[in-house]
């Protein structure tokens, strides 16, 4: 044969799930998007088309709403745990399951006071706004032994209007870029971190309080950071989660720096950057791109360096 069959896998992706649970007249919301590749001895589909080890995409996409109703969605990494176990589990021909969530996140609606509301909506508990911008993400990974969980978010918005600068730098003949005492520091946060969770035998970490505490410590070190370069901050950020969350061993950060420039207002007849404030003009592109990872001490990294398809 002048071919042999490579690496392979196959699912269902972005299988969009929405659970609403009711506790009463209090309704919670899980928004999901769920996406399932499944690998194993899956050789004869691809050289004769013989589906007899192929469980149907259509059904892994059933489990995943069966599964929402039947285990309900305590969090992203737990639904995926309980599906990767299933998958594996369940079928013979199923050796490795990786499950890939991405959560929305939604916020209660407050009403307002007075007469203003409706008659009936003193106690509104099932009205709600999509939560903010960034999105939450995890993969997990199962091989019949040991679990790889790797969380994180991507589309985290954040910005310093103050205390960044940025000089000393390297120039030769095309450098135009001039010093900057006091600069904006804006930044669109993708990260991801990877757990030390890998067995059954050991404690599962508390997937929702993990991850707000992680991003709640990632804020803090951007917010408390004088930065002198986004790799700084950046530094500061990861180091800020290791040293804080010990079920987090590495987590690998993609942080594009969005240049905000001052706008040239002398033709107007005004001066921009005074004591009471200035105008910038935020440019989307081209930008600089700082990547890095940051790990606890002795650990050696997973995470891919290139995240885009993780």
């Amino acid at each position: 044969m002048p071919t042999i069959l490579g690496q392979n896998q196959y699912g269902k992706a972005e299988n969009r799930v929405v659970k609403i649970t009711r506790d009463g007249d209090t309704h919670h919301i899980k928004d999901l998007n769920v996406s399932v590749a499944l690998s194993g001895d899956m050789d004869d589909v691809h050289y004769s088309g013989s589906n007899a080890n192929v469980l149907p995409t259509d059904t892994t996409k059933n489990t995943v709403y069966a599964f929402a109703k039947e285990h309900g969605i305590e969090s992203a990494e737990q639904f995926g745990i309980h599906l990767a176990r299933h998958f594996v589990s369940s079928q013979e021909p199923i050796h490795r399951a990786r499950i890939r969530i991405e959560e929305y996140a939604w916020e209660r609606i407050a009403t307002s006071d007075g007469n203003s509301r409706f008659i009936g909506a003193d106690d509104v508990k099932h009205s709600f706004v999509r939560k903010g911008q960034e999105t939450r993400v995890t993969q997990i990974t199962y091989d019949g032994g040991s679990w790889e969980v790797v969380s994180g978010l991507k589309d985290l918005t954040v910005m310093n209007s103050t205390n960044s600068e940025f000089w000393g730098y390297v120039k030769d003949r095309y450098t135009t870029l001039k010093e900057a005492y006091d600069r904006i520091l804006a930044t669109d946060v993708s990260a991801r971190w990877r757990y030390n969770w890998t067995s059954d035998e050991q404690r599962m970490p508390n997937w929702e309080k993990s991850y707000e505490q992680a991003r709640k410590h990632m804020l803090q070190a951007f917010a408390e950071t004088y930065s002198l370069s986004l790799q700084q901050t950046l530094y500061q950020m990861g180091s800020r989660i290791i040293n804080s969350r010990s079920e987090i061993d590495e987590i690998r950060f993609s942080l594009p720096n969005n240049h905000h420039f001052l706008v040239d207002l002398e033709p107007f007849g005004l001066k921009n950057d005074t004591a009471d404030g200035a105008v910038y003009f935020a440019a989307d592109r081209p930008y600089g791109l700082i990547e890095a990872t940051v790990l606890r001490d002795g650990v050696e990294p997973k995470i891919p360096v290139d995240m885009t398809n993780l």
